[in-house]
């Protein structure tokens, strides 16, 4: 398991008082709702500082300084493009990002006006994403845990899980999302589409962050937010303007169930009760279309 550091705001006060002088002045204070991978803090009203967790995570501060400048002009909603770079010091052992604020809520605590509009934006989002060339970008596996690789990387662990907690019904979802393999070019990803990672204003999806999963690959991954965060219409209007073919619907499904059931170990009871919600999702739209167990 990595070491974590120590993250907290006399840590990042001196960070930026030695790196970026011009920004010394300004407030330093957690921000909200964090993430873990990343500590963020806001510096002043207009600004982030984002600090990688743990060494697991520390490449993903490279990939959103080159990347994230490339794909922003060819999206339709805002994205984090970083403003600064830090370096480790202080005993902190990453490099690290300032990033401008992205004003809203996460869609986990906003309140969503129309479900299938914002179904269809975050949709049009991801299509925007796929169809930027995708030449020379963090392949699949490359600091994206695994995102956008075949789903034979997570096969032993979720064998292990489907042993710990798993039935017939979900040993043929996996099957089947196993045997629905990726042969298209490999397109650009985001790894992470989930409540935490997209921004809400008047109702709205305005943005998306957190791009330290993303690469280029199988974008089936990105399919999964049909089944935690979507259901009937919502999830329907989703699927019809991604254009989603029953091989990626069946790859995305086996990715749900896979970080469903790996997430019922968890102690934490709230993000275990959310993969007990999740996996009766993903069972019970599997089970309209198939035979009864």
């Amino acid at each position: 398991m990595d070491l974590r550091p120590v993250i907290d705001v006399p840590l990042v006060r001196r960070l930026v008082a030695a790196q970026f002088p011009q920004w010394a002045s300004l407030e330093v204070r957690p921000v909200a709702f964090g993430g873990w991978d990343n500590r963020t803090f806001h510096l002043g009203d207009a600004l982030v500082v984002r600090m990688p967790s743990a060494a697991g995570y520390a490449a993903s501060v490279d990939k959103e300084q080159r990347w994230l400048p490339v794909l922003a002009p060819r999206l339709p909603l805002a994205v984090p493009v970083p403003v600064g770079r830090g370096v480790p010091a202080f005993g902190y052992p990453f490099g690290w990002s300032v990033n401008p604020w992205i004003p809203g809520e996460t869609a986990r605590e906003a309140e969503i006006a129309d479900r299938c509009a914002f179904a269809v934006d975050l949709a049009d989002f991801l299509l925007a994403l796929r169809a930027v060339d995708a030449t020379g970008g963090p392949a699949a596996g490359a600091h994206s845990f695994y995102r956008g690789a075949p789903l034979t990387w997570y096969d032993d662990e979720t064998r292990g899980a489907l042993g710990r907690h798993g039935d017939a019904v979900d040993a043929r979802i996996w099957d089947a999302a196993l045997a629905a393999r990726w042969d298209g070019p490999p397109v650009w990803f985001h790894g992470d589409v989930a409540d935490g990672n997209l921004i809400v204003r008047e109702g709205r999806l305005s943005a998306v962050i957190d791009f330290g999963t993303s690469g280029v690959g199988d974008p089936a991954c990105d399919v999964t937010i049909a089944w935690t965060s979507f259901s009937g219409a919502a999830r329907a209007a989703f699927r019809g303007r991604l254009a989603v073919d029953d091989a990626m619907w069946a790859r995305a499904r086996g990715w749900t169930l896979w970080k469903a059931l790996i997430t019922l170990d968890d102690d934490d009871q709230a993000a275990a009760a959310w993969a007990r919600r999740v996996r009766r999702e993903v069972r019970a739209e599997w089970l309209t279309g198939h035979e009864q167990p």
